[in-house]
């Protein structure tokens, strides 16, 4: 990759935010091994549900909270710097790198000048190219990982430019550095032998789902302001009367303001992951969560059903297309159906009785605009996803709904979509709740693990303490 006056050259491409998650469609993975079971999870209850834990160790809100005590020791077992996670998505993938605070005498001995050109290049620089981003307003500063106090950056770039990245870690000198990267997502596995051709690296693979919850947690314990949700200003519902605007309005919607959310104590809570498709998570406990429901219709649904009817190339063009669109012309509402309100029902007479229903005629395909099918294939999506998240939160008897994933980044219509879609299939009883990290975690996730050896290590020596 060529490097000029300090910047990557990544090619030029897209950028789309829909991947990261497991579709629907996906098999439903296997419990842990009785073996690797921590001795805190009853086996019986792993067998009947397939839950599993990342760690051992508990990470509770309360424990975040007494993290203002002198941090612990250094861990003199860990990797050395640099400290890197990667989720290397479908299509685009994500780098958190972790920037130590203070430097140790052992460090001093040790760190050679390809590291400080590293940590300088790296936390230095917002843009890589083109399409190489550093998402400097994420930035996380005070984080303690392994007893070590940083700050956390956040790096994105498509995944078709992973070449271009093992360019620059071996221009970089990376290589020397870094024998193992720990990563997740599809791309660990799928690019794997070029890592080991290109810069001798191994990528240490972790199960998606174990990383991302990993990662919400720490997250959010590091994050006061991690949760938040939207809502108007009085909370009331948005369509409550005949004559108020239509509730996938821009009128209706505009009037949703963000709010923060307390998540000191969130378990259980439901987590929703949107990429390509969607996975619905029942979270009880850190080491306690298993995958509930999903559906193929996700983040990858919309973007491709808007290049197929709109003809746009990117996630963000078809979102700004979606932002100026009127869905009522595309879909079939209940007073296409019924001539008003069906009142027997509470159904208003401007909900989505049946998404593209008026596509049927060929006199209303001559006069839809892009933006109204672009604003119909949003509302139909995030229709969708609100009711099944509604539907699994009641039959688990879950309050607390959290929606993330790349597909709902720098997208505030989506989350206002779904914040209505939750609002009306629960009456008013459920809120979305969202997270500022979106589509950061898995690779967070990775970050924490770092050294499966002093894990597997510290695994076994509790369970010989139980004995």
């Amino acid at each position: 990759m060529p490097e000029q006056a300090g910047i990557i050259t990544i090619h030029q491409m897209r950028l789309h935010r829909c991947e990261g998650c497991l579709a629907a469609c996906g098999r439903q993975r296997r419990a842990t091994p009785l073996s690797a079971i921590p001795r805190t999870i009853p086996r019986t209850r792993v067998l009947q549900r397939a839950r599993r834990g990342p760690y051992t160790q508990t990470m509770s809100k309360e424990n975040c909270l007494k993290m203002e005590t002198p941090p612990t020791p250094p861990d003199n077992e860990a990797p050395p710097m640099p400290w890197f996670g990667m989720d290397i998505g479908g299509t685009l993938t994500k780098l958190v790198y972790f920037e130590p605070r203070e430097t140790n005498r052992r460090e001093l001995d040790k760190e050679t000048e390809v590291l400080k050109n590293i940590r300088r290049y790296l936390t230095r620089n917002s843009a890589y190219g083109k399409t190489g981003r550093r998402d400097v307003h994420l930035q996380m500063d005070n984080v303690t990982i392994r007893g070590r106090r940083g700050t956390l950056h956040f790096i994105r770039f498509p995944t078709s430019e992973v070449g271009a990245f093992l360019q620059l870690a071996r221009s970089k000198g990376m290589a020397d550095l870094v024998n193992t990267i720990y990563a997740t997502g599809g791309g660990a596995y799928k690019f794997e032998e070029d890592f080991i051709k290109e810069v001798n690296m191994r990528l240490s693979k972790m199960d998606e789902l174990d990383a991302l919850i990993a990662g919400v947690l720490f997250v959010d314990c590091m994050n006061a302001q991690e949760c938040y949700y939207w809502a108007p200003p009085d909370e009331q519902a948005v369509h409550t009367h005949v004559t108020d605007s239509p509730p996938y309005s821009e009128a209706a919607l505009s009037l949703y303001v963000r709010k923060p959310f307390d998540f000191s104590s969130p378990y259980p809570f439901l987590l929703v992951n949107i990429g390509s498709g969607v996975s619905v998570l029942v979270v009880n406990a850190p080491d306690d969560y298993y995958r509930v429901s999903g559906t193929s219709l996700g983040g990858g649904t919309f973007l491709g059903l808007c290049c197929l009817l709109t003809g746009c190339s990117s996630f963000e063009e078809a979102i700004a297309l979606a932002a100026s669109g009127d869905n009522t012309t595309v879909d079939k509402l209940v007073r296409d159906i019924y001539g008003g309100d069906y009142a027997r029902f509470g159904l208003p007479g401007d909900l989505v009785a049946s998404s593209f229903g008026q596509m049927c005629s060929a006199e209303r395909r001559a006069k839809v605009s892009r933006a109204d099918l672009a604003r119909a294939t949003v509302v139909t999506i995030t229709n969708n996803i609100g009711s099944i998240a509604r539907l699994c939160a009641s039959n688990e008897g879950i309050e607390r709904v959290v929606f993330c994933g790349n597909f709902l980044r720098v997208n505030p219509l989506s989350m206002k979509l779904l914040s209505y879609a939750m609002s009306y299939w629960s009456r008013g009883a459920l809120k979305a709740l969202f997270l500022e990290h979106e589509g950061y975690f898995g690779a967070v996730g990775c970050l924490l693990h770092l050294d499966s050896k002093v894990h597997r290590r510290k695994q076994a020596e509790a369970a010989t303490a139980d004995r």
